[in-house]
């Protein structure tokens, strides 16, 4: 009895031991990350910005993607504007996001997945320059794509 007792006792030891979680490490480089990328709509030049930060473990911990944008004659970013960007009743009439999103809203839903899937291989882009890979995002993307390509270059 004293060695089944004593056997179990080891293997509860050893499976307790043996289950510990490892955390894996990530792909890139500790730090903070820039990219943008410039384009021209409508006659007016856009820089589109992208900051990743990367923790020690190495994963992407953190992304933070704008837009410059004039409106009234005013030189701001989109996600400064807010509400004020006014895209929440377009994207409610296009019928993919019910009750509409506004541009920051929908950006943020980007931002996650990019961390959540730790990069942007994923990002698969239409006819459009929109992607299908994010529920809940209708603007067009490459822009941004471009921009979190290039900080994820310098993480490498």
């Amino acid at each position: 009895m004293k060695k089944l007792l004593c056997l179990l006792a080891l293997i509860s030891v050893v499976c307790i031991v043996g289950c510990e979680k490892v955390e894996e490490k990530g792909a890139y480089k500790e730090g903070t990350y820039f990219g943008y990328n410039v384009e021209e709509s409508h006659g007016e030049k856009y820089v589109s910005t992208a900051v990743i930060y990367v923790g020690e473990n190495g994963k992407i911990e953190n992304v933070f993607i704008d837009s410059t944008y004039t409106k009234d004659g005013v030189n701001t970013t989109k996600k400064v504007l807010g509400d004020d960007y006014g895209m929440k009743s377009t994207s409610a009439n296009m019928g993919n996001i019910e009750g509409g999103a506004e541009w920051y809203e929908q950006i943020k839903v980007l931002e996650d997945k990019v961390v959540a899937e730790q990069g942007i291989d994923w990002l698969v882009l239409n006819d459009s320059n929109k992607t299908d890979a994010v529920s809940g995002v209708t603007i067009t993307v490459d822009g941004y794509q471009k921009a979190l390509a290039n900080a994820l270059k310098n993480a490498k």
